[in-house]
């Protein structure tokens, strides 16, 4: 705008495009100063950030591993030589313990209720033991069963047929409509609680 205003000086407003000159030659010179100005305060704020400290990156800790789970020590056999010179006269400077968390798998059993008969040789009647208490009567389904695919069913939110089918995985065939009929039986057992 500067230069097509100097060109138009000399035409036939020249006084009036010299005022305007004069003013956008002032405007230019305080756009300069302001930007002077900017650039001090971008250099004490960049003297001011430089003096902040570096970020240090602090390494992970582990959590170490509960203390109430009981610990199974393995020790590796020590050399009997020096595997660089081959002697024999070694000792002990301490050790490095090394935790793994391990977990055995649930372990299925057959309780098997063995109720001898016995036959009195007097009366010649049959005596024998009454039979085990069940949750369901004349039931295959022990206690911890039950518990387990209750909890399983209504505590953890797994359907029947993923138990049954995660029960297959583990060697225990189960039908979805056994299943049920245990819950149904379970869930009857316990209504007056």
């Amino acid at each position: 705008q500067i230069a097509k205003l100097k060109r138009e000086q000399y035409g036939p407003s020249a006084e009036r495009s010299r005022r305007l000159l004069d003013q956008m030659e002032l405007q230019l010179e305080e756009l300069e100063a302001d930007a002077a100005e900017d650039d001090l305060v971008a250099e004490e704020a960049a003297a001011k950030t430089t003096t902040v400290t570096a970020f240090e990156r602090k390494r992970p800790t582990r959590k170490p591993l509960p203390e109430h789970l009981p610990r199974e020590r393995v020790v590796v056999p020590a050399p009997c030589s020096c595997p660089a010179c081959g002697g024999d006269r070694l000792s002990k400077l301490g050790e490095d313990v090394t935790e793994t968390l391990e977990v055995i798998p649930r372990s299925w059993k057959v309780i098997q209720t063995v109720r001898e008969k016995f036959s009195c040789r007097d009366c010649e009647k049959i005596a024998q033991a009454p039979a085990p208490f069940h949750v369901v009567p004349r039931g295959w389904a022990g206690p911890s069963f039950l518990a387990m695919l209750l909890f399983e069913k209504y505590g953890q939110h797994q359907p029947l047929n993923r138990q049954a089918e995660r029960f297959a995985r583990e060697g225990v065939p189960l039908s979805l409509s056994t299943l049920a009929d245990q819950v149904g039986a379970a869930a009857h057992a316990l209504m007056p609680i």
